[in-house]
């Protein structure tokens, strides 16, 4: 079993920054892809950006090169770094795990960006 905590979300001007963390606890030894997901009002949860045991990262189309994902091996967690946020990002933000092809998830965190 791996549990997940995220933090980091709030309330941003268009333009500025925000970093999510996502840490993991547990069989965190057993994870291999780590993640993040969103979910706009309304519709689906769609993937974000996700990062390999290996360091690969894989993003959305519409965040390349605003947004950043990176993970500390050590202290078993995630991150996303996002910069020149636009009100179209406002989403729950999710962390996703996968450990031993099981998935996991955190309970979200709101991001809100006002223009």
């Amino acid at each position: 079993q791996v549990q997940l905590v995220e933090s980091g979300g709030g309330l941003v001007q268009a333009g500025g920054s925000l970093r999510l963390s996502c840490a993991a606890s547990g069989n965190v030894f057993s994870i291999n892809t780590m993640g993040w997901y969103r979910q706009p009002p309304g519709k689906q949860r769609e993937l974000v950006a996700i990062v390999s045991v290996g360091g690969g990262t894989n993003y959305a189309d519409s965040v390349k090169g605003r947004f950043t994902i990176s993970r500390d091996a050590a202290k078993s967690t995630v991150y996303l770094q996002m910069n020149s946020l636009q009100p179209e990002d406002s989403a729950v933000y999710y962390c996703r795990v996968e450990a031993r092809m099981l998935p996991y998830w955190g309970r979200g965190t709101q991001v809100t960006v006002s223009s």
